[in-house]
């Protein structure tokens, strides 16, 4: 273990794995706090909202304000990580991640608790900076992939299954004690994680040359910023809503300038030229359309799950304890799908395990088109879907930085969680459209929304993963299986 500011020592031969086994010990510690991040506040927002004193559609803008932080702050974070030291951007992130949880727990109104919840986004680079720090950390070991890969496996394992744990835990002590003191347990969590990684992580400097492209930030945070603000507001108003597709417009419109100016710049906070390469944009592409899926479509199973049959004509008329057990089941199988990865890669290869992957995304959310009326088929179908999904959530950041140079794999790997947050934020968008003709999913004067609503969103899921499956059939095949290639 070194000391904070320390640099490491050489490192001996025959000494890779055990002290990648110490490194990956400390690094689960943290997803296990993103895990209750990520699973703790969702059986227990209804009840926040009765703490807040707010209608419970407005847990909304939690949500939302979450994800616009999220697909801002991890390129320039990951960026930074390359520059500075990945240990010292996760120290960051993760001390913002407290900040925001704290203000959760402390928060005495409704804008306050949006502040909160947009800090805690801070943590969507945890798992690319973790898996860079895997990644350097085994340059020498001669089998660097393989370990990267073995690496982001347990990680994403630990991560699902602390999602279940941070929602079994909120659901029990949700009557057992105040609202300020349940929401004071993930900011201890944060909190006691930011020393751990102080101590446990050793601190070495970036390899990345040049400072933080601050014109491109700027660009790229006004386009981003423009296409989510045209997507809640399409949330907010439908979709005949001329700002909306307006403020769409711009911010896809500022992408052309952007790209010209990081094509024209040195030292790029988005490395165009690296995102083209053959071996990088199969990666983003397939998270940006695994996003849709992941993140997109949690809302629209939960409400379709809880919607009465005897009134809507469909639904599974499930309790919120049942829509407990779906998530549940879905997480244990993304556990699942995440752990044996290797075991997958061994036996089709590295690019086929992760063409499997994505087809069995598609061949889970394809069923709901066909079983959708007894609860037992929506437990088969997300079993299903969640296997495919826990192999990709794994996989996917440790391709993205076999396809990168050395001093750009946290760039590479925070990209597959920004281009994933930005799928999944449009899907939403898509599958409020077609689930009310408001545009929002959350709106009971206007009734159930349709069942071709919910068809409409299970066939984008599916279609979006067998593209991925496509996208993936063109990644090179030493992307996965040799040392990081050259860029061309």
């Amino acid at each position: 273990m070194s000391t904070p500011g320390s640099t490491p020592a050489p490192t001996r031969p025959g000494s890779h794995v055990h002290s990648l086994v110490a490194i990956v010990g400390f690094l689960v510690c943290v997803e296990v706090a993103s895990g209750v991040l990520q699973g703790y506040y969702t059986p227990i927002f209804s009840d926040i909202a009765d703490h807040l004193d707010i209608a419970d559609a407005d847990v909304n803008w939690f949500e939302a304000s979450q994800l616009i932080v999220s697909a801002l702050v991890v390129v320039p974070l990951a960026r930074l990580g390359d520059m500075v030291g990945h240990k010292r951007i996760l120290l960051l992130s993760t001390a913002v991640t407290a900040l925001g949880s704290w203000v959760l727990a402390l928060a005495p109104s409704f804008g306050v608790f949006l502040v909160g919840a947009a800090l805690q986004g801070a943590y969507v680079v945890w798992l690319p900076l973790e898996v860079a720090i895997i990644y350097r950390r085994t340059a020498d070991s001669g089998r660097q992939n393989l370990l990267t890969r073995r690496g982001a496996a347990v990680l994403v394992g630990a991560l699902e299954l602390s999602v279940i744990i941070g929602a079994v835990t909120s659901g029990a002590l949700v009557t057992a004690t105040s609202m300020t003191v349940l929401l004071m347990l993930p900011a201890i969590v944060v909190s006691v994680v930011f020393f751990v990684i102080w101590f446990g992580i050793e601190d070495v400097p970036g390899t990345s040359s040049g400072g933080l492209d601050l014109g491109g930030l700027a660009i790229l945070t006004a386009a981003l910023g423009l296409v989510m603000g045209g997507l809640i507001t399409i949330r907010l108003e439908g979709a005949g809503s001329l700002l909306a597709w307006g403020l769409i417009v711009l911010g896809l419109a500022a992408m052309v300038p952007f790209t010209r100016y990081e094509l024209s710049h040195a030292d790029p906070l988005v490395d165009v030229r690296l995102l083209r390469a053959a071996g990088q944009w199969p990666v983003q592409l397939t998270a940006f359309l695994f996003g849709m899926s992941v993140l997109g479509a949690q809302i629209p199973l939960s409400t379709f799950a809880r919607t009465d049959p005897e009134v809507a004509g469909y639904g599974l008329g499930a309790s919120a304890g049942f829509v407990s057990t779906l998530i549940g089941v879905y997480v244990i199988f993304l556990a699942i799908g995440a752990f044996t990865l290797p075991l997958t890669t061994r036996l089709l290869g590295p690019r086929l395990a992760l063409v499997a992957s994505a087809v069995l995304v598609a061949i889970g959310y394809g069923m709901w088109l066909l079983f959708h009326d007894h609860t037992w088929q929506a437990l088969v179908n997300m079993a299903v879907a969640g296997l495919g999904s826990g192999a990709l959530v794994a996989a996917l950041p440790a391709t993205a930085a076999a396809a990168a140079p050395s001093d750009r794999t946290s760039f590479a790997t925070g990209m597959t969680n920004a281009t994933k947050t930005v799928g999944g934020a449009i899907a939403s968008a898509i599958f409020a459209i077609a689930l009310s003709s408001t545009g929002s999913i959350a709106d009971p004067e206007k009734g159930h929304a349709p069942l071709a609503g919910y068809m409409t969103v299970w066939a984008v899921c599916a279609v979006a993963a067998l593209g991925a499956a496509v996208a993936l059939l063109m990644l090179p095949r030493h992307v996965a299986e040799e040392p990081t290639p050259a860029l061309v």
